[in-house]
């Protein structure tokens, strides 16, 4: 069990990602399901629009990995047919609309990239510790803006986007300080590049600003360590140490179908449902 230490005893770092401290933020019982339970319950069937995004991801990758006389926006099309993904969807013809689509994202953002701008890293790995977390992840991009990092993450939804949720985002900015550690620069420029708006949200964070997602994430572990040792313990059961929070996203959920409370909050999603084209 990973916890948290206390006075007088050696401190075991709690090891997260961005993506597992917002998953017991936003519902303690999806976090159970996914990190605790073993054998996690089965999820439901894939999403369409998860299979997009990633195939948007790996041709954005592979592009950067082309020799530079080939990085064009015209070269997409080619490196999306080979990476394509198509779990979820509806049907060939609902697969096809998606493809252009995605295509003419790609072919409008790549327009705007430097080719020459080589980036520090792609899916780049980068870690921290504090005094009690251990925190890892993997940037879509980390740009070199002139010596100076900067976390770019990719953004293929159908969601209206802001500058607000660039600054909002506790990800970006536990990316930014893990980036600062790994590369031993500062690091509090992010971006949010939003493939299907055509639009970057921007944020400069201040090391303040910084600190405060940190003491937040910290907050937030602490918070899971002390559920889990309750469950274990034999203190409280599941659903005490870990209560459902329904909400529109229940709706969603690749656990619904094991939570009564999320099934009453909203209807189900059909796998494809997010995809923009619907024909």
């Amino acid at each position: 069990m990973e916890q948290l230490g206390f006075a007088g005893m050696p401190t075991r770092l709690f090891s997260c990602t961005p993506s597992k401290l917002a998953a017991f933020a936003e519902c303690p019982r999806r976090y159970r399901m996914t990190y605790i339970d073993r054998p996690s319950p089965p999820k439901g069937a894939p999403w369409a629009h998860n299979a997009l995004g990633a195939t948007v991801h790996n041709v954005l990758r592979s592009w950067w990995s082309l020799p530079r006389q080939r990085r064009t926006p015209e070269a997409s099309r080619a490196l999306l047919n080979e990476a394509w993904i198509s779990d979820g969807y509806r049907d060939a013809e609902q697969q096809a609309a998606a493809k252009e689509l995605a295509v003419g994202w790609l072919e409008s953002y790549l327009a705007t990239i430097d080719p020459d701008a080589e980036p520090f890293g792609l899916e780049r790995t980068v870690a921290m510790r504090t005094d009690t977390l251990a925190v890892s992840g993997r940037i879509d991009r980390l740009d070199d803006r002139n010596g100076e990092p900067v976390v770019v993450d990719y953004k293929t939804g159908r969601s209206a986007l802001s500058e607000e949720d660039a600054a909002g985002s506790q990800a970006l900015a536990l990316y930014a300080l893990a980036a600062s550690r790994t590369l031993r620069r500062p690091c509090q420029r992010v971006e949010l590049h939003h493939l299907s708006a055509g639009e970057v949200y921007t944020h400069v964070h201040t090391p303040e600003r910084l600190q405060r997602h940190l003491r937040r994430a910290e907050q937030t572990a602490a918070d899971a360590v002390e559920a889990e040792t309750r469950f274990k313990s034999g203190g409280a059961s599941a659903d005490e140490a870990f209560p459902p929070a329904p909400g529109p996203r229940c709706s969603w959920c690749d656990f619904r179908r094991h939570c009564p409370e999320g099934q009453a909050a909203g209807p189900p999603k059909e796998p494809w449902a997010a995809i923009p084209v619907q024909r």
